[in-house]
């Protein structure tokens, strides 16, 4: 209570030198204006939204209203064609695969939304002890992972030493020659002395989700006198993070609080706003609905998106921010999120996802919701999900390199913005699907992904980049004779 109380009266003390960028009245005009959108204007900011994969350039939010306004089934199968389109020519036909490791849940807030809220007494509140975390990274190690998004509650025993802490730790962890390559975080906002202390454990994307950008909303479900109740102290949360040192940061939203229209739209600002501020753009936007969990209803409000909208969502997300990475993650059904990886430009995704506190050394593959903050929908594993990734021609990758060679922030925005990074994404996705196929895979994506997906890949390097060709080449011979975390 003391240390809730204390850091309360720090945020309401906090002066906001940030220029909202969030006006409610203007993004309502602007989506009332875009209403029953012609065939034409359609199909131009399409075109525009394929050109601009090659420009940096972020659609309008008057260009994305009428895209979002689009009730015509034929036009939004352009659309899908175009965030396909837009993806490949940014990123190449590859997946970056990732885990969630949710590592504490106590929380001091009580979001009506959420399964960690402090009012439900049906969640078993676990922060895990550095021998823990050391399990749950042997685990994930073990079936191959190289990439991490680490998630706390916000509480006294997951402050940001602890989150320092845990980051070390997880670095720290070698198994087999193998280890975490990246840990990014998903956390409460912070202040900026405590963003520079967990950026020196060299963390990865800082991910802060506004939940929604609606204030009435935001105040409904977040109430009054906790920590989350501020909706300013989160609305700049990145913008602090940026200004503290963070290389890179992520935006999203919980889709179903309010209006998924106004929100993308709402989204759509923030990314101009860090362009605006900081000339970095968010390196990833997430777009997670409501699901079932303990002790709440919410997965029942009157805006809850529906699998046809959240489709829809992904692929406007791809067009509007072309640079931007979108993350689909295991909320999803298997067959939606099949689904969304064909027609939404999506870059990545988790995989052998499990979100109970300790729930990966269990090796639990069910929903346990009195362990988890929300139930999920794709219990595969990662070997099973990387078979159907290969069965479709897409290279699954656990691509870490841009990380550690320094492209990150405005070093990676610009390789981004012009399409270039792909000549990176590639050759590394080949490599670190090279090692996965030797250490861990099942026989079947063994066979596929030798005879048929690494050839086609290298093929595709060896006609428009020989020289990069030639390396890779090189590389997987090192891979062969054992060597590991080949990368350019």
């Amino acid at each position: 209570m003391s240390w809730t109380k204390e850091r309360l009266e720090r945020v309401r003390n906090w002066k906001n030198p940030y220029e909202n960028f969030i006006d409610e009245s203007k993004i309502n005009t602007i989506l009332q204006d875009a209403q029953k959108p012609s065939q034409e204007s359609v199909l131009s900011i399409i075109e525009k939204a394929k050109s601009n994969a090659l420009k940096g350039v972020m659609l309008t939010p008057e260009e994305t209203a009428v895209l979002v306004n689009t009730t015509d089934d034929a036009l939004w199968e352009e659309i899908f064609k175009a965030a396909a389109y837009v993806k490949e020519e940014v990123y190449g036909n590859r997946i970056v695969l990732f885990s969630p490791l949710y590592i504490s849940n106590p929380c001091v807030n009580n979001c009506a939304y959420c399964g960690f809220k402090s009012s439900n007494k049906d969640m078993q509140k676990i922060t895990l002890d550095m021998q823990g975390l050391k399990q749950e990274i042997e685990s994930l190690l073990d079936v191959g992972q190289k990439r991490l998004i680490a998630v706390y509650g916000e509480h006294p025993k997951s402050d940001a030493s602890y989150i320092a802490q845990s980051v070390k730790t997880i670095y720290g962890v070698k198994k087999d020659k193998s280890e975490i390559r990246r840990v990014n975080i998903n956390a409460a906002p912070m202040f900026e002395d405590e963003y520079k202390m967990i950026k020196q454990e060299g963390i990865g994307t800082y991910q802060v989700f506004q939940e929604t950008y609606h204030r009435d909303t935001y105040e409904k479900v977040h109430p009054k006198g906790t920590l989350k109740g501020k909706y300013e102290w989160r609305l700049f949360a990145l913008h602090r993070a940026l200004n503290a040192g963070l290389d890179d940061v992520a935006i999203g939203v919980l889709f179903g609080l309010y209006d998924w229209k106004y929100e993308i739209l709402a989204m759509l600002y923030h990314a101009m706003d860090l362009e605006r501020v900081f000339n970095i753009g968010p390196h990833t936007m997430s777009f997670p609905r409501i699901k079932l969990t303990s002790n709440s209803d919410m997965y029942r409000s009157p805006y809850a998106v529906s699998d046809k909208d959240i489709v829809k969502i992904a692929a406007v997300i791809r067009l509007m921010c072309p640079f931007t990475g979108t993350i689909l993650t295991a909320r999803e059904d298997a067959c939606i999120r099949d689904e969304m990886l064909k027609k939404c430009g999506i870059s990545q995704t988790d995989a052998g996802t499990n979100i109970g506190i300790g729930g990966y050394s269990e090796n639990s593959g069910t929903n346990n919701l009195s362990k988890q903050q929300f139930a999920i929908g794709d219990h595969r594993s990662i070997d099973s999900f990387i078979l159907n990734l290969v069965k479709e021609g897409r290279l699954p990758s656990f691509c870490t390199s841009c990380y550690r060679e320094g492209r990150t922030g405005c070093n990676f925005m610009p390789l981004a913005k012009h399409a270039a990074i792909k000549y990176l994404c590639i050759p590394n996705g080949i490599l670190t699907f090279k090692e996965y196929i030797r250490d861990y895979a099942s026989s079947e994506v063994k066979e596929i992904g030798e005879s048929v997906i690494i050839p086609k890949y290298l093929k595709m390097l060896q006609e428009n980049l020989p020289q990069i060709a030639g390396t890779v080449e090189e590389m997987m011979s090192s891979l062969d004779e054992g060597k590991s975390d080949c990368h350019i």
